[in-house]
């Protein structure tokens, strides 16, 4: 795929998240080679074969910049001031089980912002991206619609997946036990990160997860999209992400936001 240099960053990471999910899509169903990670983790040949495709056309755009991929590690300087950030296959425990619960996501972050994402359904073919202003999803006849949050649906997704750094401050699976959170919503766990992006498209009232999320090549095109497109977006302290306690609310609207960073909270006061 040959890609247009002056194009501007958000063309690129849309180009670059479609290439890696062809590849996602292309090799879906078939028997893929896994490769064990630490931590009982793994990869497969699509995570790395979509790699190797998403940052072809990195490269061949943006032959300066620094990246960072799942898979291959970090090339370029440490403190590269424009580095791109790639999870080829958001979703491989799901996928590799025939499930087409996945993402892909390719970032950028020029100095301490995320100015250019998108994240890529393989099976769906939607690429929501943003620009770092606006928020758009755009379908397989390539008509971009605007991303508009909504809590109607009261569907929280929630990371179960370890380990668990927060722990005992705090553990998502409390969350959901208190009667608080399910008086109002209801749990989902897609296990991919892309249900960060449908938090900003509508389709999620809200996404909680722990962990440190800086440079995080799994959150950083989810966080962008849901900026871009209005939801409030914090730590699980209720602070800037990146800057407290860690983890992620992202939540459609302050009012859900709120009663979630109250259940948050709600952990802190049952240990005291």
């Amino acid at each position: 795929m040959t890609i247009i240099s002056e194009g501007s960053d958000a063309d690129l990471a849309r180009a670059a998240a479609r290439a890696g999910a062809a590849v996602v899509h292309d090799l879906y169903g078939g028997r893929l080679e896994r490769y064990e990670k630490s931590g009982g983790d793994f990869a497969t040949a699509a995570d790395l074969a979509a790699e190797r495709a998403i940052l072809d056309v990195l490269r061949e755009a943006r032959p300066d910049d620094a990246v960072t991929g799942e898979e291959s590690g970090s090339s370029g300087a440490d403190g590269a001031h424009r580095r791109w950030l790639v999870d080829p296959l958001c979703g491989t425990l799901n996928y590799a089980v025939g499930s087409m619960l996945v993402g892909v996501n390719v970032a950028l972050r020029v100095g301490a912002e995320v100015t250019a994402a998108a994240t890529a359904d393989p099976f769906s073919g939607e690429v929501f991206w943003t620009d770092g202003e606006r928020a758009r999803v755009r379908g397989r006849d390539g008509a971009d619609e605007p991303l508009a949050p909504t809590a109607a649906s009261t569907l929280v997704d929630v990371n179960l997946d370890p380990p668990f750094p927060g722990a005992p401050r705090f553990q998502a699976v409390r969350l959901l036990a208190d009667p608080g959170f399910t008086e109002r919503f209801r749990p989902r766990v897609i296990s991919s990160t892309l249900a960060v992006a449908w938090v900003a498209a509508g389709r999620r009232a809200a996404y909680v997860t722990d962990g440190d999320l800086r440079d995080s090549v799994h959150f950083a095109a989810g966080i962008a999209l849901c900026r871009a497109a209005g939801c409030t977006v914090t730590g699980l302290d209720g602070g800037p992400v990146h800057t407290g306690a860690g983890g992620l609310i992202a939540a459609a609207d302050p009012e859900t936001h709120a009663t979630l960073l109250a259940l948050v909270k709600n952990q802190e006061s049952a240990r005291s």
